[in-house]
């Protein structure tokens, strides 16, 4: 690749999507039709696809094994972990991720969708919208995913009909619509034979719109977060006490959000202890300013206890610290979230001990209605939870930032994830009952 052309793939955007839908509905053959259509996958990679897929007796080769690389997936036809591919158009950048359909790994779907800026969510055009794609709607809606494209998969199986096309996106965009979702932008497709994935289809030229490829290449990208609220969470203590820096102390980590410049006050949370920027550190070397995902070591006017797990913002712009944090979770475990139970809370490089005090709610996919207090929340429910901490955090609402604004909640026994949280995002949650009490004796 020449010089030029090095330069230009630079200067294209990235965009960060992820691919969801029910067992069996196609995701990892569009990703791999996509791959190999953009001409995005390597000569022997494709030769090896062609291995596998004729030594399990197929006809040509199964794009769907360009993703599904763990034995177990392929011996049971499903994908399983979320498998990450990175390729480009000459129009932009890719990261994507090809997460599980089957209901038993939604929990990796919410990992593959934490970071994404649109997720294409599949229907099988024979079975239309199920439970499993209202759950990933819901779940990308909770996750605040700017962009969503309804990909209406093997329309070949049902004779590329417009009619049915049409009655799944009416379907499908009503419901995104209740949750919260702005935009949904319907493509009618066979991943299998590649029709409107890179290339338009010649047999539905009834459908006017963008093949997927196109519509990935063009929707607005607006991940830069330098504006938005500057947030280190430290990472490390840096103290190399060595003779030619004898004093020197860094605290070092990746600036989820904002920017920082030296010489700007800063307040150091939870301990609200303030001090302003003498130094910053990149790579080794001192700049002027850092922004957002940059990994940077600050150094301060003043030696003040900073440990991992605080976090640096600046003064004129430093959240409430709580030990009450309200939120809507996603539950991930099999082992029931309940009332009273006892965990921890990671909150950016912060684990601290806490209590489930109340579900107030927990959301019925269906119809969008709440069940009130139910009591627990079992896996792969969404739901609304109130946790009280052992020590005080320094949140955001999800709404102003992704990375402040989350948090898991981690078993203390055996470290297993628990459930993916959003400080404040809420479906409504209906008004306590009256006369219920909160059980003191679970109070830190």
């Amino acid at each position: 690749m020449s010089t030029t052309e090095l330069t230009e793939l630079a200067e294209t955007t990235l965009l960060r999507f992820a691919t969801a839908g029910s067992v069996d509905d196609g995701k990892s053959t569009l990703v791999g039709r996509l791959l190999h259509d953009s001409k995005s996958i390597l000569t022997d990679q494709l030769e090896a696809v062609e291995r596998a897929s004729a030594s399990r007796g197929a006809e040509g080769p199964d794009l769907a094994l360009l993703t599904d690389g763990l034995r177990a997936e392929r011996e049971q036809g499903i994908t399983i972990d979320v498998a990450y591919r990175y390729f480009a158009t000459p129009k932009r950048r890719f990261i994507l991720a090809d997460t599980p359909g089957h209901v038993q790994y939604t929990r990796n779907m919410v990992t593959g969708a934490s970071t994404a800026e649109l997720t294409v969510i599949l229907v099988d055009a024979r079975n239309g919208v199920v439970e499993q794609t209202r759950r990933h709607a819901a779940i990308a809606a909770l996750l605040r995913v700017p962009h969503a494209v309804l990909a209406v998969n093997k329309m070949d199986l049902v004779e590329y009909k417009e009619s049915v096309f049409a009655a799944i996106a009416e379907e499908f965009t009503a419901y995104a619509h209740e949750l919260g979702v702005p935009e949904v932008t319907a493509i009618p497709i066979s991943a299998l034979a590649g029709d409107n994935v890179v290339e338009p289809s010649a047999n539905m030229d009834w459908y006017g719109g963008p093949t997927v490829l196109e519509h990935l290449e063009t929707v607005p990208v607006a991940h830069d977060l330098s504006h938005c609220h500057a947030r280190l969470p430290v990472q490390y203590v840096i103290r190399p006490q060595t003779a030619e820096h004898p004093d020197y102390r860094g605290y070092a980590g990746q600036i989820a959000a904002g920017s920082f410049h030296v010489g700007e006050p800063v307040t150091v949370l939870p301990s609200g202890r303030a001090s302003r920027i003498s130094g910053i550190d990149l790579l080794g070397e001192p700049v002027d300013a850092a922004w957002t995902t940059q990994s940077v070591t600050l150094l301060l006017e003043d030696d003040i206890d900073i440990s991992r797990g605080d976090l640096i913002v600046p003064s004129k712009d430093a959240p409430a610290t709580t030990q009450d944090v309200e939120a809507t979770v996603c539950h991930v475990a099999d082992q029931p979230l309940t009332v009273g139970h006892r965990v921890l809370l990671k909150h950016g490089t912060r684990t601290v001990k806490a209590i489930v005090k109340d579900i107030p709610s927990r959301l019925t996919l269906d119809d969008l209605s709440l069940h009130p207090h139910p009591g627990q929340l079992v896996a792969n429910d969404i739901g609304r939870v109130k946790i009280r901490t052992a020590e005080p955090l320094p949140v955001d609402s999800y709404a102003d930032s992704r990375r402040t604004g989350s948090f898991i909640l981690i078993d203390p026994n055996d470290g297993t994830t628990l459930t993916a949280g959003m400080v404040g995002e809420s479906f409504a949650a209906p008004e306590p009952v009256k006369g219920e009490a909160d059980d003191d004796s679970w109070d830190f």
